[in-house]
């Protein structure tokens, strides 16, 4: 088990618990597009300044933050899939069903992610080993997503009685399914020994772009902010995006995609436990207890010896 990458992890999911709180405030103000395209565009501002001055790494175009021509597909994939079309499916299925059905359906994506790792290893085992290796997957992980899974469900303090709307459900799960391909799209390009910084960088360029069209079309509900509000904007953009992404993908390199998706559903409960303590939510004995099955579930996957970060190419 990497520490760094534990750590990493850590803070990554805390700066996107801590989000909702922001998004929740900023888009009183700014529509939901609008709002994506000002944070990634906060983000790209910062990305390039760091990657102008990040030394040279072989393969890549640095100077500048170049584009390498050859990973433009997985670059445009990852950062439409991740980004762009990640927080559409997001935020439209937000609107149209619970908070808790949405969080359940977002627990799936570990799930789905081993799923989708597994059948790969199995139907695609060249294309696997060309990619950078999967992770070996035992019973802990899949006992540990799990759990997490039901800890999530503990947390969203779920009722038995469904919002019954079909299009929310089927957003929310172009989200997870959007996450999970944005796990595929990345590890290829671990895998062609690029940089964490210039796959984030051209990631949140290509997520930026898509945002475009969405926000024009959103151009009669502009108006100006005020200044505490693009402090969340920029807490998203220069937090939740530049660095969130950057530390994910230090996780995701290390962990390998169905570990560190594990960690993304204690993203429910840290924001419960900061409405507690900011907001003055009561939590119920309940949400408590889904909150400590959470963390069980992700401690199970990264037990030593059913979690070693990069193990042998192959499936």
């Amino acid at each position: 088990m990497h520490k760094t990458a534990f750590l990493a992890n850590m803070l990554c999911v805390l700066f996107w618990g801590f989000s909702f709180i922001s998004i929740k405030i900023a888009v009183l103000v700014i529509p939901p597009m609008s709002l994506g395209a000002l944070r990634f565009a906060v983000a790209v501002l910062l990305l390039l300044a760091y990657r102008l001055c990040a030394p040279r790494r072989p393969g890549e175009n640095q100077k500048g933050g170049g584009l390498t021509p050859g990973d433009l597909p997985y670059l445009a994939g990852s950062g439409l899939s991740g980004v762009t079309f990640y927080f559409f499916f997001e935020n439209n299925g937000v609107a149209l069903v619970t908070a808790s059905e949405a969080s359940i359906i977002m627990a799936a994506i570990p799930v789905l992610t081993m799923s989708a790792e597994w059948l790969t290893s199995r139907l695609f085992p060249a294309q696997a080993r060309g990619a950078g290796g999967l992770v070996r997957l035992g019973r802990r992980h899949w006992l540990g997503a799990l759990v997490s899974v039901a800890g999530v469900i503990l947390v969203a303090r779920v009722s038995f009685s469904l919002s019954g709307n079909i299009a929310g459900y089927l957003y929310m799960g172009g989200a997870a399914l959007c996450w999970v391909a944005y796990g595929f799209f990345t590890r290829p390009l671990f895998g062609r020994g690029r940089s964490q910084s210039y796959i984030v960088f051209w990631q949140n360029v290509f997520g930026l772009l898509g945002f475009l069209p969405f926000a024009v079309l959103e151009h009669a509900q502009w108006q100006i902010p005020s200044t505490s509000v693009m402090l969340h904007v920029l807490f998203l953009g220069l937090c939740c995006s530049a660095a969130g992404y950057l530390l994910y993908a230090h996780a995701f390199k290390a962990l390998g995609a169905p570990v560190a998706s594990v960690f993304l559903n204690l993203i429910p409960a840290i924001t419960a436990v900061a409405g507690f303590f900011i907001l003055g939510d009561r939590l119920s004995a309940l949400q408590w207890t889904g909150a400590a099955l959470v963390l069980t579930g992700v401690y199970l996957t990264v037990l030593p010896g059913f979690s070693q970060a990069r193990l042998r190419p192959g499936p």
